[in-house]
């Protein structure tokens, strides 16, 4: 992913990837429906597996086209959507039309820089606040080390910014991310026995219904987003990723 990716609209759009996809989901479902942890977790699985979000709404919108056929032939009435993995298969099947499409067309298509909403001191201000929640944290050992240590390295990183206000975004969030790795690393290992089998239980049985309509390796890192996200929120530990910092 280029720098200049992080700069255009396109990007700040990509930076939405929840909410619109979230959106999308409930306006052709026709009803307002929260999303799970579990459907959170699975939009995780697309936004790291680099899936465009235009693939995933497309996937979902020919996913309800299909229902929506199927609801007017049927004489009965047909069960309400409840989960966004019911769309799944339709958003791989849309993203393998966008690789056919994309075959022979020309690369490289240059765009008007516009505010991406991700200046420096916003992201400093961002990354100065996820480590005041952590240095908050209550974590058991040894766990708590690694979330004082990730804390210090946040504030690091912004005090980084605010003397070069121009750092390559890229490598930035690369480094985010490795750090939540590393924190959540720690929370598995502190974690109880009885707890990570309660959430991989959970996990289980959520998934049941969309099990034919999931890869198996997808089911696994849905199911390890699933562990990752519980684990945070029981905590009350933020996202690192600048994936995760609002641009209102």
């Amino acid at each position: 992913m280029a720098d200049a990716a992080w700069q255009n609209g396109t990007m700040q759009n990509y930076f939405n990837y929840f909410t619109e996809i979230e959106e999308r989901f409930q306006q052709r479902r026709g009803s307002l429906l929260m999303l799970s942890t579990l459907d959170w977790a699975l939009i995780e699985t697309w936004r790291e597996a680099g899936i465009p979000l235009e693939a995933v709404l497309r996937g979902i919108d020919n996913a309800f086209d299909k229902y929506d056929e199927r609801a007017r032939r049927s004489s009965s009435r047909m069960r309400k959507v409840n989960g966004l993995a019911w769309c799944a298969q339709s958003v791989m099947e849309a993203v393998e039309q966008a690789m056919e499409a994309s075959v022979g067309t020309a690369a490289g298509t240059t765009t008007e820089p516009v505010d991406s909403g991700f200046e420096a001191d916003r992201i400093a201000r961002y990354l100065e606040g996820n480590a005041a929640l952590l240095e908050g944290a209550k974590v058991q050992a040894p766990a708590d080390a690694v979330i004082t240590e990730t804390a210090t390295r946040l504030r690091a990183l912004a005090a980084g910014l605010r003397v070069d206000p121009s750092p390559p975004l890229e490598e930035l969030d690369r480094t985010l991310t490795v750090l939540e790795e590393k924190v959540f690393a720690a929370l598995l290992t502190a974690a109880e026995e009885k707890e990570l089998t309660a959430l991989r239980e959970q996990a289980t049985r959520e998934l049941a219904p969309y099990r034919g309509k999931m890869q198996a390796v997808q089911i696994k890192q849905v199911q390890q987003q699933f562990l990752q996200k519980k684990l945070l929120e029981a905590r009350r530990l933020p996202r690192l990723s600048l994936f995760y910092m609002s641009l209102g």
